[in-house]
């Protein structure tokens, strides 16, 4: 793939993509229609002619329907291109043999990572203060900052830092139902995590969120690193924030005490993510993280795909290599919660594309969501998992999230991943804890106007034509490296402490 010409990513497609900026009376598909404006690079120019209410085409699928004539060599885009129905006739598992075909050999892979007593395995080794309710949320932020900033951290080199997981809810909520159980399962994944050698939960006393119910749903089979308190029987604010500073001193020599040793790829689960997106985004980072999830799924790994409305008008295309029927059903079933969720709010499935995505050349959710799903590669779909649910299946995997990434992120994290990849094609500002992030450029320019923050060029699959599957070996290669220690772009930025945003569903009361 290289920059002589727009691109034509299927040949029932009947738009293509400038691979950069066409100037005005550009006539890139020498049409004899030349551009009336000058045009950015990774948006579409029509292939064909369209008449009102036509179907556009990119990726072999509908991205929209035209909304007035468009002529051979138009720029198409949001003022001639609507949302509309797509293809809902499902085909479950009809593509399953294919997908079986496509997981690539691949010779067993290792990293350096925190071996647990109870099995799990660690990319970093942090101390976790999880608040369980809003009203603690002050006392564990002030408690990680004074800590930090003491030096008491400094001896303890195994130890990757304190976090502190505040939120905005944990009272003023049902105390069942479907918002309360994905906070119990975000709160318990965080504290249980195998990035997390320590958890103190630290609450009010009297919320609705009470780590005493959480232990009775969960067990204590995990529950070994982790101490509570509560700010009403510690004696107010002050008193809690140097009751929690003395429990992680306490706490620090044991956590320091696990080292890194060689661990199979098999134990890595991780988060597959895409933010600010492009236009690009579906042609370069995308697939090239595809080609990476496959190699790891070939390693014996779990990829988490997420963001159900921004999977939304692919989902035919995960369905169609589902492993079974129980698997599809379980994603069909998300999708109407979805359609159902938005209609109550007076929303729409096609609230997304953003302006920033709009100007990167991407014109409606069914577009986006095409080039998002790409992060999930070509393997079967092995699993699909509710928000936070933990993923014990290896294999690429989906799990039920909204596409606002720090909510997203946070569920996929509380589910299992040690580790979060991250395609931008906008310049995105991400990271997370306790699962470090490596961040993809979808586009060269990105790349070189950001680069303390992007950690990987894919643009150059464009610029300089380095093939998909070797874009994806790279970044396998880096996520190895970042499971076994090496710090990425986000981490050394500080990124992460404000990115852990736990979804709320449901009446605040």
């Amino acid at each position: 793939m290289t920059e002589a010409g727009p691109i034509t990513l299927h040949p029932s497609d009947t738009v293509a993509i400038l691979p950069s900026k066409v100037a005005k009376g550009s006539d890139p598909l020498n049409t004899g229609n030349p551009l009336p404006v000058a045009v950015a690079g990774g948006h579409k120019i029509a292939r064909a002619a369209h008449r009102v209410g036509d179907s556009i085409v990119k990726y072999g699928q509908i991205i929209g329907t035209a909304t007035q004539a468009i002529a051979p060599g138009d720029h198409v885009h949001t003022h001639n291109c609507a949302f509309s129905a797509h293809d809902q006739d499902y085909q479950i598992g009809v593509d399953l043999d294919a997908a079986r075909a496509a997981i690539p050999q691949a010779a067993p892979r290792t990293f350096m990572g925190y071996r647990r007593e109870n099995g799990q395995v660690g990319t970093r080794n942090y101390i976790a203060l999880c608040a369980t309710v809003n009203c603690s949320a002050t006392v564990i932020r002030r408690a990680a900052f004074e800590l930090e900033n003491s030096g008491a951290l400094e001896p303890y080199e195994n130890v990757d830092g304190v976090v502190a997981f505040a939120h905005g809810t944990g009272c003023g909520m049902a105390a069942s139902g479907r918002g309360f159980e994905m906070l119990q399962r975000v709160l318990w994944g965080h504290a249980t995590h195998p990035n997390v050698g320590a958890a103190v939960f630290v609450g009010l006393g009297c919320e609705t969120m009470q780590v005493a119910r959480m232990k009775a749903v969960y067990g204590d089979d995990r529950a070994d690193r982790f101490h509570g308190l509560t700010i009403q029987d510690t004696g107010g604010t002050r008193a809690t924030i140097e009751a929690i500073k003395a429990l992680v001193l306490e706490l620090l020599p044991e956590v320091n005490r696990i080292s890194r040793t060689p661990c199979p790829a098999s134990d890595l689960k991780v988060a597959l993510q895409c933010g600010g997106s492009d236009g690009y985004s579906g042609i370069t980072a995308n697939p090239a993280l595809g080609a990476a999830s496959d190699l790891l799924v070939a390693l014996g790994g779990t990829a988490i795909l997420a963001e159900t409305p921004e999977i939304y008008g692919a989902e035919q295309l995960l369905l169609r290599r589902a492993v079974n029927d129980d698997v599809a059903q379980k994603l069909i079933g998300q999708i109407r919660w979805w359609e159902r969720y938005t209609e109550m709010n007076d929303g729409s499935m096609d609230n997304n594309p953003s302006p920033g995505n709009k100007a990167g050349g991407l014109t409606t959710i069914l577009e986006k969501s095409l080039g998002a799903a790409a992060k999930g590669g070509a393997t079967p779909l092995a699993a699909v998992y509710d928000y936070a649910e933990q993923v014990n299946a290896p294999g690429f995997v989906f799990m039920d999230t909204p596409g606002y990434d720090p909510v997203s992120v946070t569920g996929q994290i509380a589910g299992g991943a040690q580790v979060t990849v991250f395609t931008t094609g906008r310049g995105s500002a991400f990271g997370s804890k306790p699962a470090p992030t490596l961040k993809l450029a979808t586009n060269e320019a990105l790349f070189n106007a950001m680069p303390d923050d992007m950690d990987i060029n894919c643009g150059d699959i464009l610029t300089r034509g380095v093939p998909v599957a070797d874009k994806g070996a790279e970044i396998l290669d880096r996520l190895l490296a970042l499971a076994s220690g090496e710090k990425s772009k986000s981490e050394l930025l500080g990124l992460g402490d404000h990115e852990f945003v736990p979804w709320q569903v449901g009446a605040v009361m």
